[in-house]
């Protein structure tokens, strides 16, 4: 059992221009040890004990790791998913560009000379291409609720109710 305050961090961490810890590689890499623990469900008593540290130290451990992951990658992130969005979409136009024909037991199936085409392609190219637009309009926040106001007057009538025998 550790019986370490956060003094411990005098030595792994520094301190920056404006007063406030910096994380150094060392305490970034303990950081990320106490995110794995605490994913795999060890309390922080026990990330604690394990890395030699506080409880509260262990636990402002597993809080920065966790910030860290949701603020650094996120506009990465969207990037990459917007170009693979894009590959997508792009993949799909061909599809939708290109012409499709009625097969039935692995033969293309004529209306006289000319083979039917096949619109279920098409409408499936079409159907995917709005999911696909769908995705990136939620990725960049174009979907978000708009706040409308509503005003008006509002006039109960009651009915069938003497109000002088009330």
């Amino acid at each position: 059992m550790s019986d370490m305050t956060g003094d411990e961090n005098q030595g792994t961490r520094k301190h920056g221009p404006n007063g406030d810890f910096v994380a150094t590689p060392e305490t970034a890499e303990r950081d990320a040890e106490a995110a794995r623990l605490r994913g795999r469900g060890l309390g922080y008593q026990a990330i604690a004990d394990q890395l030699g540290i506080s409880v509260s130290t262990a636990h402002d451990a597993v809080k920065r790791a966790l910030a860290a992951i949701r603020a650094e990658p996120a506009p990465e992130v969207r990037q990459l998913e917007l170009e693979r969005l894009d590959a997508m979409y792009a993949s799909v136009l061909r599809v939708l560009e290109r012409r499709h024909f009625t097969v039935n037991g692995g033969k293309v199936v004529y209306h006289g000379e000319e083979p039917l085409e096949d619109d279920g392609p098409v409408l499936a190219a079409v159907d995917r291409l709005l999911k696909i637009q769908q995705r990136r309009a939620a990725l960049l926040g174009l979907d978000e609720p708009v706040k409308a106001e509503v005003g008006g007057k509002l006039t109960y009538e009651i009915v069938g109710v003497d109000l002088e025998a009330l």
